[in-house]
């Protein structure tokens, strides 16, 4: 027979939540074996009636013996049936006691009896409501009263106290290993329990702080891709902007008209990105197209918007690199033109895309105005390539010198 579990009962399983505790489900375990528990008892009950019946009669007759049976069973059914759910240990004690002392009545009155039958439940029941310590008193003075009585009745027979002492010997020795041995696997089982508990609000937590990483890393994600295309853009049309302004003040209109056809695709190319960026696609400069034929509309596009010349170069043999790392590199030239066009000041830019047996080395150099790389510097332009470079592995270099030009350097493995 297994122990109920101590501790756990306090909890009604009615009331669980949605996704039960181990506890909980320890709890359950113990109200489904309940039935059992009755049947046992109703069993073992049943057969010391009849093995009783079977026997023969003593003078007086047998109806004492089967008044105190009839107290047993109605004890366990007022009082022991609440000892086993665990609706308070008063209940257990008292069930105990009325029952002990009923079959203690049943040996002083009719000594031939089985009444010893009832051991089988009453031992069991004893480790299941009560706790430990309790436990163990209660075997130790049951099978004492037991071992005195006897010996009284064999009229303090020097072989009956003998046989007394080894049978209460051996019978005290089996209940307390088998109920400390029951005990202790419950014991483990309610720490198993426990543990898995505080895995599952350990995951718990995990999963919350999981979860606000991710928020965090999205943010962070969306901030550069805003940053790296439509921030750039709104860059270019302002630029081109101011440029047909300039035109149509000095009455050029033929110039005028291109810029303004350079800002409607502009913003035509922003609202694409804005929608891709929505529904979390690839940049819009690699749909339908290799990284090689982005990267060359790229350099066209700083060409035509700011009269800088942008020169792309592509070194081996273009191959498919998987959707992130292209991103990493598209991004990183479009941050890096961004800059060279808002910033350096610079003539010439040129683009260099390497494909090398192990690694894909893009450089963008250009021969403007350069800046001091030690100076606090702020924005998602630098921070922001770094962060897409580590998502991929790739490392980051930039040099610059003050009125030497700058040089960036993404390597990404293949």
């Amino acid at each position: 027979m297994s122990e109920r579990p101590r501790g756990v009962m306090m909890v009604d399983v009615d009331d669980e939540a949605v996704q039960p505790s181990s506890r909980q489900d320890l709890t359950a375990m113990w109200r489904r074996q309940e039935p059992y528990w009755h049947g046992v008892f109703a069993a073992v009950w049943v057969a010391a009636v009849v093995v009783t019946a079977l026997d023969d009669a003593p003078r007086h007759g047998r109806f004492p013996t089967y008044a105190l049976l009839v107290v047993v069973g109605l004890a366990y059914v007022v009082l022991g049936t609440r000892a086993l759910r665990h609706q308070g240990e008063r209940w257990a004690v008292a069930y105990q006691v009325v029952a002990w002392a009923a079959l203690l009545g049943i040996q002083a009155v009719d000594p031939e009896t089985q009444s010893w039958l009832l051991f089988f439940a009453l031992f069991p029941q004893m480790w299941a409501m009560l706790e430990v310590p309790n436990a163990v008193r209660g075997t130790v003075l049951a099978l004492v009263l037991f071992g005195g009585l006897r010996w009284v009745q064999s009229d303090f027979s020097g072989q009956g106290l003998v046989n007394i002492l080894i049978s209460t010997v051996i019978s005290l020795s089996l209940s307390l290993a088998l109920g400390l041995f029951i005990n202790r696997i419950v014991a483990e089982a309610e720490g198993r329990a426990a543990t898995i508990d505080e895995l599952r609000a350990t995951q718990a937590r995990l999963a919350v702080v999981e979860r606000d990483r991710g928020v965090q890393e999205e943010r962070e994600r969306m901030s550069r891709e805003i940053h790296d295309t439509l921030a750039q853009g709104f860059t270019s049309v302002v630029t081109l902007t101011r440029a047909a302004d300039a035109a149509l003040a000095r009455g050029d209109v033929a110039t005028a008209r291109e810029r303004l056809s350079l800002v409607e695709r502009t913003a035509v190319d922003n609202l694409a990105e804005a929608r891709l960026i929505v529904a979390e696609l690839t940049p819009g400069h690699l749909q339908s197209r290799t990284l090689v034929e982005a990267m060359q509309r790229l350099g066209d596009a700083v060409s035509s918007e700011t009269g800088m010349r942008a020169e792309v170069t592509v070194d081996g043999e273009p191959a498919p690199l998987g959707g992130v790392a292209e991103v990493v590199l598209l991004r990183t030239a479009q941050e890096a033109l961004s800059n060279v066009r808002r910033h350096a000041s610079a003539g010439h830019v040129a683009v260099s895309l390497a494909y090398e047996p192990e690694r894909v080395v893009l450089t963008v150099c250009d021969d403007g105005r350069g800046f001091d790389t030690g100076a606090d510097r702020r924005g998602f332009g630098l921070d922001g390539v770094r962060a897409r470079a580590a998502q991929v592995g790739g490392e980051v270099d930039l040099t610059s010198v003050p009125g030497s030009g700058t040089t960036l350097r993404l390597e990404v493995p293949r």
